[in-house]
């Protein structure tokens, strides 16, 4: 066997997860469960290309999407520690289910996916992106999706919270230890300071506690449907959930950027 020169990848940047992925499916695990088959489920049903899921973390709509289709799916996700947890998850499931998906290690630019998804997910994602993140990341998702394919998009906070606010997560018992957090949220400028505090208490009291900061940039219904109508997305009629856009690309003959121009006219984009 010859030997074969393998160049040796230059260092990861630091891993922004990588004190959250020990508490995030713990504290966070069963809301966002039921959170993501409410709002996702009936369209990753009714999918008949691929799914596309862009941000995929611990895998909650990955995990779901392969439950309710029986079409590839598509997980992107960046960060190795919330990657390593989808990996995780993913070996335990029947070797017919992991046959169909496939995760990218990269950003959804960098995967290079083309035309492989019907429905196209972002849940809980784009509120951590600048604004130039962003828009940089719906040219990649048209490129991904196929023409007539929908995109689900959970929508970040529209405003700068008012004053700080604090959302204590129920703490979970796991054999002898208790483990439990909080959310804290305030303005710093243009974006909202997004900080969480996690401990883990035994008989003799707390073990251990960390503490790991976000930042996110809130963005309007409007704004995001008048990003996603320069990359040939057309707004759907709301839904149900108030908390997420659908839009659908349009077709490669124009039409849907002609109907996707009318659409943010109507959402009072620009104005």
């Amino acid at each position: 066997m010859s030997d074969v020169a393998v160049e040796s990848p230059g260092p990861e940047p630091r891993d922004a997860y990588e004190v959250s992925a020990e508490f995030y499916d713990i504290l966070q695990a069963d809301r966002d469960r039921a959170r993501v088959r409410r709002f996702y489920g009936r369209s990753v049903r009714g999918a008949r290309r691929g799914v596309l899921d862009v941000g995929a973390g611990t895998g909650r709509v990955t995990l779901m999407s392969l439950a309710e289709s029986r079409v590839p799916v598509h997980a992107v996700e960046p960060a190795r520690s919330m990657r390593s947890l989808l990996m995780t998850r993913l070996a335990a499931l029947p070797a017919d289910q992991r046959a169909r998906v496939t995760v990218h290690p990269d950003g959804l630019d960098e995967a290079g996916l083309r035309a492989v998804a019907d429905v196209a997910i972002c849940h809980n994602t784009i509120g951590c992106l600048p604004p130039v993140s962003r828009a940089a990341l719906w040219p990649a998702v048209a490129r991904a999706v196929v023409p007539g394919g929908m995109l689900l998009v959970h929508l970040p906070p529209d405003r700068l919270p008012a004053e700080e606010a604090t959302h204590v997560l129920p703490a979970q018992k796991v054999g002898q230890h208790v483990y439990g957090g909080r959310m804290v949220m305030s303005a710093d400028a243009d974006r909202i300071r997004t900080r969480f505090d996690y401990w883990v208490r035994g008989a003799r009291g707390v073990l251990r506690e960390y503490t790991e900061t976000f930042w996110m940039w809130p963005a309007s219904r409007a704004e995001v449907t008048g990003e996603l109508a320069g990359s040939g997305f057309v707004p759907l009629p709301e839904g149900d959930e108030p908390a997420v856009l659908t839009v659908r690309l349009g077709r490669p003959d124009g039409t849907g950027r002609e109907r996707a121009r009318a659409g943010v006219h109507r959402a009072g984009v620009g104005r």
